[in-house]
Order: C-alpha cells, then sequence, then structure tokens
C-alpha cells in the first residue's frame, strides 16, 4: 500500500529532527513506500469550495543539517491524498481553529490525523476536565478573586495560560509568595480575554513528568521528563531531563479510563501528561514523545501510528 501523505507542520527547515514527533512520522512514512508532501498552515485555501495547498514533494533523512530535500512547489486539492498528518505546533489560536475548519471538509474521505473536528472540540487543557477524579484541584478563571480563593484553599499553586504550550507562561506561586496580583495582572494583558489554568501543585513533579503515547486510544509507551534545578517545569523546551519509565498501575488505569473515548473522537495519536498519581493534561493537537520513547529502548511509536492510518485506509 502506497499512501499519498500531506504534513501540514511548522517549516521543516525550522525543525529540531534528534526530537520531533513529526519527523519521526515522516521517516517511517518514508521508509514504508508512502509519497510525502509538505506544505505550512499559512499556505492553506478554500478555494470555490475546494481544500487546497502550496506543496511540494519532500524526501526526509535522519542527518542533522542535512534532513530533507523539497521538490518544486504545486498548488493539490487535498482531497485527493489519502492522509493529512495536522502537526503543526501550538498555539491553539484563531489560526490553529481555522485550520482545523477547512481540513473537517475533507476529513474522512482523506483520513485527517488527528480529526480536525475533535482537535477543535478538545483543547488539552480544557478536555482533560472531562476526567476531574483522575486531576489535581483545579480552576479555569480569569477572574481574579476566584484565583485567590483558590490559593487560599490549596496554597501551593501553579497558574499557566490556557492555551500555552511548551511550558512557556508558566509559574508555580508558592504557599506566602506575595507576587500572585502582579502576575494576574501581567496575565490580563498578555492572555486577554482568556481563562487561566490554576492548579494545586504536586510536590510529585520533582520526580518528573511523565509523557504517556496512546495510539488509537491504548498505551504505546512513556518516557519521564525530570525538571532542571531551580525549575518548576519539566517540559524538555526549557530544560527537563528525559528518563526511561515504566507505566505504573495507576498509569494504565488512567490509559484505560481514558483509551475508549480517545478511540471513538477519533485520536489516533496523543500524549498524555501524568504527575504522580494525578492526569494534568491530554495533548491531541502536536503531541510528542516517539524519539524519547525509542531511543531509550521503548516501542516505534512511529510504526504503530503508521499501523493504525493504514488500517484505516
Amino acid at each position: 500500500m502506497s499512501l499519498s501523505v500531506a504534513v501540514q507542520m511548522d517549516h521543516i527547515a525550522r525543525i529540531s529532527i534528534r526530537g520531533d514527533s513529526t519527523f519521526a512520522l515522516m521517516l517511517e512514512a518514508q521508509r514504508r513506500g508512502h509519497r510525502l508532501f509538505h506544505y505550512t498552515p499559512d499556505r492553506l485555501s478554500l478555494n470555490n469550495g475546494r481544500v487546497e495547498a502550496r506543496l511540494e514533494t519532500v524526501t526526509v533523512r535522519d542527518t542533522p543539517g542535512d534532513h530533507f530535500t523539497l521538490g518544486e512547489t504545486e498548488r493539490a486539492d487535498l482531497s485527493t491524498f489519502d492522509v493529512v498528518l495536522l502537526r503543526q505546533d501550538p498555539p491553539f489560536d484563531m489560526g490553529y481553529i481555522t485550520t482545523t475548519h477547512l481540513l473537517e471538509r475533507i476529513h474522512p474521505k482523506t483520513l485527517v490525523v488527528n480529526d480536525p473536528a475533535e482537535v477543535r472540540n478538545a483543547p488539552e487543557k480544557i478536555f482533560v476536565t472531562e476526567y476531574p477524579d483522575l486531576m489535581p484541584p483545579t480552576l479555569l478563571s480569569r477572574d481574579a478573586e476566584e484565583i485567590r480563593d483558590f490559593r487560599n484553599a490549596h496554597g501551593d499553586i501553579i497558574v499557566k495560560p490556557l492555551y500555552g504550550n511548551g511550558g512557556a507562561g508558566v509559574f508555580r506561586i508558592s504557599e506566602g509568595d506575595q507576587n500572585l496580583a502582579s502576575l494576574l495582572e501581567i496575565f490580563s494583558t498578555a492572555f486577554p480575554a482568556q481563562p487561566y489554568v490554576v492548579q494545586r501543585y504536586l510536590p510529585a513533579v520533582r520526580a518528573g513528568d511523565k509523557r504517556i503515547i496512546l495510539v488509537d486510544g491504548v498505551a504505546a509507551g512513556a518516557i519521564n521528563r525530570v525538571p532542571a534545578d531551580g525549575e518548576a517545569r519539566s517540559n524538555m523546551h526549557v530544560g527537563g531531563r528525559p528518563e526511561p519509565i515504566e507505566l505504573t498501575r495507576r498509569d494504565r488505569e488512567i490509559c484505560e479510563a481514558i483509551g475508549p473515548e480517545l478511540k471513538r473522537r477519533g485520536f489516533i495519536f496523543v500524549g498524555i501528561d501524568v504527575i504522580g498519581d494525578y492526569l494534568t493534561e491530554i495533548n491531541v493537537t502536536s503531541p510528542t514523545g516517539i524519539r524519547e520513547v525509542k531511543r531509550f529502548g521503548g516501542a516505534d511509536i512511529a510504526a504503530l501510528v503508521w499501523d493504525a492510518i493504514e488500517a484505516k485506509r
């Protein structure tokens, strides 16, 4: 089976291939003989009812500094492709949401991974709140009085933007810290008209924040991300250290609780974040972790994702 695969992504020239899950998916697709095409979100159009993109053929190589070759740019109707990988990084803003509306017009005849309508309806920091019994105490609000009351109830808290990513804008406000009011003033300017996520701080994060990857609703592998000394965030973008880890019984309980719904919604590739015994995020937009899992001797998740895609084609 040879599939035509268009990859909607940040420009391939700018990615760091060592840890890039999109690149891992492209390598595996190419290994299987699928035909790869590359385009960036700004080149997606709706033209007289046709969802089109200006794209190039692309070949990839696992060679830092020489990892791709692009062909000539051409305009193509995306409904003629077998698969579109929706893989640009957030922020999950109106531009991102608009791409889901356009790609929804061709799915599922052209399989969009992940399902664009479901991606739009499941922002990671909101979708996770459908499982309050699995989460730490959490408040979504931009009401300063509500946030102060939550802090008074729980003491040590984390405050982060609702549609942020990669650890950007994540703050720990310890009990007795006098900077909460100033932080909320900054957030009101930086993130106008959107709530913030406020969670009870979990000391277990010092032992790591697990990224668990599910493929078609089934746990496929995990890595642990340990925050650097003096840092509350574990994201690898900000210095978190990846290390191998096995799934605990609690991890498997969490995956079994959410897996059927992920599969029902058409989420083939999902990365969840677990700190201690608590689920903190369900990442469906552009999850990462494939290369780290394999590097530490875990499953070849790119192969599992393509097995699932091919089964649906």
